[in-house]
């Protein structure tokens, strides 16, 4: 269990260091970046077909603010009348670390949203992606929870590939709807990815201890 759990947070750092990486350039060096994300907006946003658009304006409801407040309420008041107390607590935990950190990081790095023409509203600053760093950790922990609780190999493979599909299409939607930058995008994939390995030990200690020592279930 302590190798794993080293495991984890080496995954974690390496994550993280990738992110203060991208965000010291957005920081100090936006330029160097604005040929790659521009290249990459130009390839993804093609000449806006209608259809695309319709389609990734629904998908991008998905990341907002409200429907990720929504989905963390639910499925935490699932979770507990399953009795499954410490994972309603896993995604209670990660709403709430994905909200503190997208706007305390928001408000660090400042960065304007792209100047290309934006196909939904949005305000504020653009790095990191608050839907995609939302999106990998809430669909991350309901990931976790369901290769923990379900027993079903078919099922699980049905769960993850929705829910990486959602959290890819949701990126992805930010990038073509001209809110984000591809960086911005990376950047909160990449951070959502390291919170979710390094809280893992500590959600799967205390799941050891709630189920086995606490005989809870």
């Amino acid at each position: 269990m302590m190798k794993n759990k080293q495991n984890h947070f080496l995954i974690a750092s390496f994550a993280l260091l990738l992110f203060v990486m991208i965000g010291y350039t957005v920081k100090f060096f936006p330029e160097s970046l604005t040929t790659l994300d521009s290249s990459i907006q130009a390839t993804i946003r093609g000449d806006l077909p209608q259809a695309w658009t319709q389609f990734f304006k629904g998908i991008t409801v998905l990341g907002n603010v409200s429907t990720q407040l929504l989905l963390v309420v639910l499925s935490a008041l699932v979770l507990l009348l399953l009795k499954w107390k410490i994972e309603a607590l896993l995604v209670l935990s990660n709403g709430v670390v994905a909200a503190v950190l997208i706007s305390s990081l928001k408000w660090l790095y400042q960065r304007p949203r792209p100047s290309i023409e934006h196909l939904v509203h949005a305000g504020g600053f653009s790095f990191p992606s608050g839907h995609s760093m939302g999106s990998m950790l809430i669909f991350g922990s309901l990931l976790i929870i369901c290769h923990q609780r379900v027993t079903s190999r078919f099922l699980r493979l049905v769960v993850d590939t929705i829910f990486i599909t959602l959290i890819l299409l949701i990126g992805l939607s930010r990038v073509y709807l001209g809110v984000h930058y591809p960086s911005d995008v990376l950047a909160g994939f990449i951070l959502g990815f390291s919170v979710l390995h390094f809280l893992y030990p500590c959600y799967n200690q205390k799941r050891f201890e709630w189920r086995f020592l606490l005989k809870q279930d």
